[in-house]
């Protein structure tokens, strides 16, 4: 009973920030998962929520996971429910569905993109990263997506120069409507792409690698705020 009243609090508490976004406000991306890194990883996203600030965790799985997809992701949905996060699913929408995920982030501005919207909106979050041109985020804001994300690494692992990124944030945060998402590819890179006017900034390996996690997510924390001051 308390499960499904939990979901719905935490996706109406997503939509009032998705329409009235402030800076400041935190995105994280899993480790690309697989079923035996659940043990390991689940206190340490436990962790990063209670600390607050965290709007929205990325569940993100490890290629060849796919068998045990809905045990990751149901665990995920589970630890982000209870610390007040939406939990969206990296590209797969039909899974967000089936295990009660809050929506899926899709990557490209293709067809991908329409399926997405057609199945999830308006009771769950659509996303769009990956989008490589202006026309191609303006094409994504115009369908309807409840954000849009710059700057994340790229299928091939490579993550876009923080100045592109800035640039993009910049240029979007001046002309739409739509939150703007920032991928941080280093904790130095927050303060920039916050002033760019990033609603969200989002991290994950310059978390996750760092010797001390919730140290480096501390840390995110304490320069979002010194940029909200």
């Amino acid at each position: 009973m308390f499960w499904p009243h939990c979901l719905a609090r935490i996706r109406a508490q997503w939509f009032k920030i998705m329409t009235t976004p402030q800076s400041g406000q935190l995105y994280l991306f899993t480790p690309a998962l697989r079923a035996d890194d659940l043990e390991a990883f689940a206190p340490t996203l436990v962790g990063a929520l209670e600390a607050g600030d965290v709007s929205c965790v990325l569940a993100r799985l490890a290629p060849g996971a796919e068998g045990d997809a809905r045990r990751i992701i149901g665990r995920l949905v589970e630890i982000a429910a209870n610390g007040g996060a939406a939990l969206l699913v990296d590209n797969d929408p039909r899974l967000a569905a089936r295990v009660g995920a809050d929506g899926a982030h899709v990557s490209g501005g293709d067809a991908a993109l329409s399926d997405a919207l057609a199945s999830l909106k308006p009771e769950r979050i659509v996303g769009a990263g990956l989008l490589r041109t202006r026309d191609e985020a303006m094409n994504a804001g115009e369908a309807g997506v409840d954000y849009v994300m710059f700057g994340e690494p790229r299928r091939d692992g490579l993550t876009p120069p923080a100045d592109t990124t800035v640039e993009r944030v910049a240029w979007w945060a001046e002309i739409f409507e739509p939150p703007c998402v920032a991928y941080a590819a280093a904790l130095e890179d927050i303060a920039l792409l916050a002033d760019a006017g990033a609603d969200f900034v989002a991290l994950g390996d310059a978390i996750w690698s760092a010797p001390a996690p919730l140290e480096a997510l501390a840390r995110a924390r304490a320069i979002l705020a010194r940029q909200a001051d």
